[in-house]
Parts: structure tokens; C-alpha cells; sequence
């Protein structure tokens, strides 16, 4: 377990606005101190850290206005990962937030089975600061095999912003996916997302489940594929491998969703050994673009296709073409 001792401590200072008399303590803390969440400010409260004219309060007790405001902002190790030199592909970075571009194969906690060789040992290594935050400052992940990019927060007021942006679905997310079938349209996954009601391990679509909200359109079709635009309004595990599922669409190479290899009639061989060989879902994070934590700015990060999603659909192409020049 982390060892509570091992904390980063500051304290912040700030007055009450005189038109702020008669409220709660805890809704006022929470608008001189927006870098913060409501629910750690009110931890802070409830253990002292937060105090009024040099008193603990309650977080319902009314302020007068005038009064001094101190909040010890104790930040404690949130994890036990060991810090390991693997290699990370920074797309941006500065005081606030790194951005990654995830190699597939990559698992991003450490957890059952991956206890080391994880992205947040990994960005221990790079900046040990982020013991000190949830889950090592990331606020969003991507499954083990897909790739692409996450946007990590570096310090807890960024961390609290990305977060906020995300619940506010503010954030864009854009992904690359390869889908069995040839589709003659994009269009809008609304299915609720739920646990598998039988394995555990798997997700699916449930009439009691959360809501969750896939758009995609094509961006290139292929004989008996389709390379797909997906971007996400909600973020549910596994929610763009489900919703594809559901639609009879399952990515290819999925191993939990996308059912026995199909293999099309009268395909190269390159494309047969394409197909064969794929052992990932290929599904790419292609664009993340969020409002900077600090500066609101936009930021706006992309990552190439991989050397394996572009090989599999350079077969694909091929073999679209070898098909049409047979039936010329």
C-alpha cells in the first residue's frame, strides 16, 4: 500500500467574498479553488485541512464573508508501481499534460496478470511526480491492443479539468477502425453498454446498461471491408469493438467480439496472410483534441496508423484492385 507519509504538502490562501455570506463552506471552497474537485476538497474539509479564520468547519457550515481561508493541499503516493525505463512516444508535452502516442500490445495499469511492463510504470520513469496522482494522471485508456493516443495530466488541477472535460464529453476522440463487411453508409451506435451478462470478461449492449453513443462514417470500402472513422461521444470499455459487434460489423482481428475468421472469396494471398496474421482488433486513437488544462487553448494531437493496421489495408487495397481488373 502507499505509505501515507510519503505526500507532497502546500497550502493555499484565500478571503471570502462578502457576497458570498449565509452559503456553505464547502460550495464557496469549491469556487476559490476550481483547479480542485468537489469531492477532494471535500476530504480536505472533513480531515482539517481546510479551515476558516484558523478553525475546522463542517463542509454545510455557513461563512459570514471576510474570513480567511487556509487549505493544506496534502497530495499522498496513490501508487505502489515501480517506475521502469519503457520507452514512450511523446506527441506534446509541457508542465500540464503529456501526450502519448500507445503502441498496441502496451497494457495501460498495472493489474491481475500485468503486474510490471505497464504505460504507468512507464510514466513513472519519465516523471515520478505523478505517484502522487489517480492512477498516475491518467484520466482516459485504451484497451491493451488497441493504439493510439491518450492525453495524461502531469498535476492534480489538470487532472481535475480533463476529467471535468471528459464527463462534459467535450473532449474529441476520434478513432480508425478495419470492419468485416463491405457498409454502405456511416451512421450513428446508440446501444447501452453493459458486463456481459454470462462472461465476465466481455461487454455488451443491454437495455439496462449506460448509455453509450458511437458515430462513424466510411472512409474507404473495400470488397468485403470497410476502414471506418469512428468517433466517440461517450467512453465505455470496449465501446467501439461492442457497438461494431452489435451491428454485425465486428472489427477485424477482435478476439473477445469478432467471432471466426472470415475470409473472402477469391482474395490474394497477400490478403489471406493480412487477415491471418492480424491478432489485434485493428483499431487505431487517430486525433485527441481537448481545451489545455491551464490555458483553455486547443490542443489537437494526432497519430500515424501503425506498421500493421497500414499493411492490412495496403492487402485490402490490392486486392480491391486485382478484383475490378478481373472484371474488366
Amino acid at each position: 500500500m502507499p505509505d501515507p507519509s510519503d505526500a507532497s504538502r502546500e497550502i493555499r490562501t484565500a478571503r471570502v467574498p462578502a457576497d458570498a455570506a449565509g452559503r456553505r463552506f464547502d460550495a464557496v471552497l469549491a469556487e476559490l479553488f476550481p483547479e480542485f474537485s468537489r469531492s477532494r476538497l471535500a476530504e480536505w474539509i472533513k480531515a482539517g485541512q481546510a479551515r476558516l479564520d484558523g478553525r475546522t468547519v463542517r463542509p454545510r457550515d455557513p461563512v459570514h464573508g471576510g474570513e480567511a481561508v487556509a487549505l493544506e493541499i496534502v497530495l499522498a503516493t496513490q501508487t505502489d508501481a515501480a517506475a521502469e525505463d519503457i520507452p514512450l512516444d511523446v506527441l506534446y508535452e509541457d508542465a500540464a499534460v503529456f501526450v502519448l502516442d500507445k503502441p498496441a500490445g502496451l497494457v495501460v495499469h498495472p493489474g491481475a496478470g500485468n503486474p510490471a511492463g505497464t504505460l504507468v510504470n512507464a510514466l513513472l520513469h519519465r516523471d515520478p511526480a505523478l505517484a502522487v496522482l489517480p492512477r498516475a494522471g491518467i484520466v482516459h485508456r485504451l484497451d491493451k491492443d488497441t493504439s493510439g493516443v491518450m492525453v495524461v495530466a502531469r498535476t492534480l488541477p489538470a487532472h481535475t479539468a480533463l476529467v471535468a472535460q471528459l464527463s462534459a464529453r467535450a473532449v474529441h476522440r476520434q478513432y480508425v477502425a478495419v470492419v468485416v463487411g463491405a457498409l454502405v453508409a456511416g451512421g450513428t451506435a446508440e446501444g447501452p453498454i453493459d458486463r456481459h451478462p454470462r462472461d465476465r470478461l466481455r461487454m455488451a449492449v443491454r437495455e439496462d446498461g449506460r448509455e453509450a453513443v458511437t458515430h462513424y462514417r466510411l472512409r474507404e470500402r473495400f470488397r468485403a471491408h470497410t476502414a471506418l472513422e469512428c468517433r466517440l461521444e461517450t467512453g465505455r470499455t470496449h465501446q467501439i469493438r461492442v457497438h461494431m459487434a452489435h451491428l454485425k460489423h465486428p472489427i477485424v482481428g477482435d478476439p473477445l467480439y469478432g467471432g471466426p475468421l472470415k475470409l473472402p472469396r477469391g482474395a490474394t494471398p497477400e490478403l489471406l496472410d493480412a487477415l491471418r496474421g492480424f491478432r489485434r482488433q485493428a483499431l487505431h486513437a487517430e486525433v485527441l483534441e481537448f481545451a489545455h488544462p491551464l490555458t483553455g487553448e486547443p490542443v489537437r494531437c494526432s497519430a500515424p496508423l501503425p506498421a500493421d493496421m497500414q499493411q492490412l489495408l495496403g492487402a485490402l487495397r490490392e486486392d480491391a484492385a486485382v478484383r475490378a481488373d478481373a472484371g474488366r
